[in-house]
């Protein structure tokens, strides 16, 4: 394990915005909207009870998004929602971490479901009482690994020459992105897994504070998969990207990648006490405990967070962190994401 490159990661906090849609009411209403133009509704139905979630939170209230959206609509709503959670998500963490706004030396900021120029922390910079010195790092595009590639680069920050004190505030509203004119299955699938919410923490040079980064993190991206996930963009505004062949994938590339993670952190296989991943949906949970051979159900914080929030896309990995972190286990962590790109991300942690 390399002990050269560590920051302390403080304060973690997971929030949601407050409009909550349980999954049984987002059957009855994706029913309503695409079985009358949708033809394959029916066969394609069961995503939504076998996704493994109960609840989703919304940015927006439900009767937003039964009305057709254009794009500066779902800018208006992104801006307001987003801004709003990453001031709520920021003053938590700061918070626990028991950190003034005026000690934060930068701010990396990731989000891929809105667009925002200036960017979230600049929007936000007056009502946390953010320096006007502050390096700013707004991060687009790296989607459901994007939390985790966050850290990764917020740990650079903090264990460089400058040794920078530094919030990491991930917020998505996936909701926003949702699009009753476009009945294809890309879209239905999503509309069945994801939901919205926000994760912050502080990440400060090496100390004698636990969890810790344990090095700047990795990723891997294999070539010719950009049509796995991402955004098409048209005047309505982001349209899925969204391959069902995703669990299929995981299956058979997570198992190499995690290894090559292992020789780039060097870090043994002996050293992981358990490795944490970003729940994309029960199929996808499914395939890793199949790729890296763990037992059945073994991944349960990651289930229990899909359960009670959906896939918020990146913020998503922070929240199963902050849940095995509140269990209580010691020990060093892997914590992975899938994005796209295709793109796997992973950053060590370390609890004792």
């Amino acid at each position: 394990m390399r002990t050269d490159v560590w920051a302390a990661m403080d304060g973690l906090a997971c929030t949601t915005p407050p409009h909550m849609l349980r999954q049984a009411e987002a059957i009855l209403r994706a029913e309503e909207i695409f079985a009358p133009t949708f033809a394959d509704f029916e066969a394609i139905r069961p995503v939504f009870s076998n996704a493994g979630i109960e609840k989703r939170h919304l940015a927006m209230p439900l009767e937003w998004y039964l009305e057709p959206r254009d794009w500066s609509e779902r800018t208006d709503a992104y801006l307001t929602a987003a801004t709003e959670l990453f001031v709520r998500a920021s003053r938590e963490a700061l918070d626990k971490a028991r950190v003034t706004a005026g000690e934060v030396d930068a701010v990396v900021t990731v989000s891929s479901t809105g667009i925002a120029t200036p960017s979230l922390e600049a929007r936000a910079a007056a009502d946390l009482g953010l320096r006007g010195d502050i390096l700013r790092v707004p991060v687009f595009g790296l989607g459901c690994a994007g939390g985790v590639s966050g850290l990764g680069l917020a740990s650079r920050l903090a264990s460089g020459e400058q040794g920078l004190t530094v919030l990491v505030v991930i917020v998505e509203l996936c909701s926003i992105a949702f699009r009753s004119d476009k009945p294809t299955k890309a879209n239905i699938v999503a509309t069945a897994l994801f939901g919205d919410g926000a994760a912050a923490a502080v990440i400060r040079p090496q100390s004698a504070r636990s969890p810790t980064l344990v090095g700047p993190g990795t990723q891997h991206m294999w070539p010719d998969t950009l049509a796995i996930m991402g955004w098409n963009v048209d005047p309505g505004g982001f349209e899925v990207v969204f391959d069902r062949a995703i669990p299929p994938f995981a299956r058979r590339n997570m198992r190499k990648a995690v290894e090559g993670f292992h020789d780039r952190l060097s870090i043994e296989p002996g050293e992981v006490a358990r490795y944490l991943f970003h729940p994309g949906g029960e199929k996808v949970i499914q395939a890793i405990e199949a790729a890296m051979e763990l037992e059945a159900a073994s991944l349960d914080h990651e289930r229990e967070i899909l359960r009670d929030f959906g896939n918020m896309s990146a913020p998503t990995a922070l929240f199963v962190l902050e849940r095995a972190l509140r269990s209580g286990e010691d020990g060093l962590s892997l914590l992975t994401a899938l994005g796209p790109g295709f793109t796997a991300s992973c950053v060590p942690v370390l609890s004792r």
